[in-house]
């Protein structure tokens, strides 16, 4: 089975890589030359555990391949996944189809014989629809179908989501296009992880509604925080009672300065402007939403707090600047909302995080000084504010940091301290919830 990507970015390359691991002959196809040379030299444009080597194997057994030249893959392509960036749509939320329909509008030419093209990113509803008339406006003659797939990938576990996904969704419109798609996942039959098939539109929803839900879980606990803080419970026994309930389920109830990615902010947005436009209410996400943005507007004002009320000429080490840990993604990381109301305020940043700097270098204010040492980070620092929590930041020689600070100021953002045991180290120890 011949399959083309197109898009060379996070969902793409996972996507086309996994794709050749479960045997199919795939091309990752990308506008960006200097991208897709890159990539033909082994070097990968983003961080993602595991993905270069799995990367590496495929391409040395022949399955995988990279271009820039759609003559190259499509009119041999039994599959063609869309998998470009559907960004926020600068100044009202919506998402940005550019992308996807430029790249059918591309594609449409060089259809040869049957071929179902399949939505893989994240696109509002009535997406495939239109994708449909463009093609056929375009390429009269194409004998294809459309579909729609969603990824659920989380970042940082990429490839185990794809290999052992809780489920598949596939919205078709006929037999023809589902059994196609049925037999490019056969190798997951092998797990027993259900292929759920639908209409178009249920598959596109689908996407929004399941991040929307997850997105709503982190709002909920967050807020739960703050009512810790003011009647002195703990937000961690809270989280953990209510997650033993299997209707709630323990997972995404962890406390942390608001969600962030590519995903959650863009997508619960998209949601609310599907929602305003076909005249259904979404007050639920709306709030979800608005409790995120206040959730790091509060995390500005606990850092303040923590140092004396003024952050003007004060130095904080922070540990951790992507939105999560395991990559690089810089994206609506809280970070990004919180570092620079500090730096706008005179307080200096020395930041330190394992796969983030480069990409932070490009969107943080250049007055953060970046450090590859941890310790040398904290060197004589008024407070330490650990924002992501890699593995790395779990177990420090908290002796050593506290020798290291002005003073013994530790804010965890991220609860990933035991504040008894804080305490008892002579620290000044703030956390959420707790």
């Amino acid at each position: 089975m011949k399959v083309t990507m197109l898009g060379c970015g996070y969902v793409g390359l996972v996507s086309g890589t996994c794709f050749a691991e479960f045997g199919a002959s795939v091309t990752c196809f990308d506008i960006d030359k200097t991208r897709v040379d890159k990539l033909l030299q082994g070097k990968l444009p983003i961080y993602e555990p595991g993905l270069d080597t799995l990367l590496e194997k495929n391409v040395k057994q022949g399955r995988l391949s990279f271009t820039d030249n759609l003559n190259d893959c499509i009119p041999d392509s039994d599959l063609v996944f869309v998998a470009v960036g559907t960004p926020s749509r600068r100044g009202d939320g919506h998402a940005d189809l550019s992308y996807v329909y430029r790249a059918v509008q591309d594609i449409a030419p060089f259809l040869k014989g049957y071929t179902v093209i399949v939505d893989k990113s994240t696109v509002p509803v009535g997406t495939a629809r239109n994708v449909k008339r463009i093609i056929a406006e375009t390429n009269p003659e194409a004998d294809f179908d459309v579909a729609s797939n969603p990824e659920f990938l989380r970042e940082g576990a990429a490839i185990a989501d794809f290999m052992r996904p809780d489920r598949v969704v596939i919205g078709v419109e006929n037999d023809r296009a589902d059994s196609v798609l049925r037999e490019l996942y056969r190798s997951i039959n092998l797990i027993e992880a259900p292929i759920f098939s639908t209409d178009l539109e249920s598959a596109e929803l689908i996407k929004y509604a399941s991040n929307a839900f997850l997105a709503t879980k982190i709002s909920f606990i967050n807020e739960m925080s703050v009512l810790c803080e003011e009647v002195g419970a703990d937000v961690h026994a809270v989280a953990k009672g209510m997650g033993l309930d299997d209707r709630i389920g323990r997972k995404f109830l962890h406390p942390g300065p608001g969600y962030g990615g590519s995903c959650f902010p863009k997508d619960t947005q998209a949601l609310v402007r599907i929602a305003q436009e076909n005249g259904a209410s979404s007050r639920i996400v709306e709030a979800v939403i608005e409790v995120n943005e206040a959730q790091k507007a509060r995390m500005i004002k606990k850092i303040r707090s923590a140092i004396g009320g003024n952050e003007s000429g004060k130095t904080i080490a922070v540990l951790g600047l992507t939105f999560k840990p395991e990559t690089d993604d810089m994206r609506d990381a809280p970070s990004l909302a919180i570092l620079p109301k500090l730096i706008e305020n005179g307080c200096q940043i020395n930041a330190h995080d394992p796969q983030g700097v480069d990409e932070a270098k490009k969107i943080l204010p250049p007055e953060v000084r970046y450090y590859d040492d941890i310790y040398t980070a904290l060197e004589n620092v008024d407070a330490v504010v650990l924002m992501t929590e890699w593995n790395m930041y779990r177990n420090l020689d908290m002796s050593l940091i506290r020798d290291k600070l002005k003073q013994p100021v530790f804010i965890d953002l991220r609860n990933v301290y035991e504040p008894d045991s804080m305490k008892t180290l002579g620290f000044d120890y703030h956390c959420i919830g707790r």
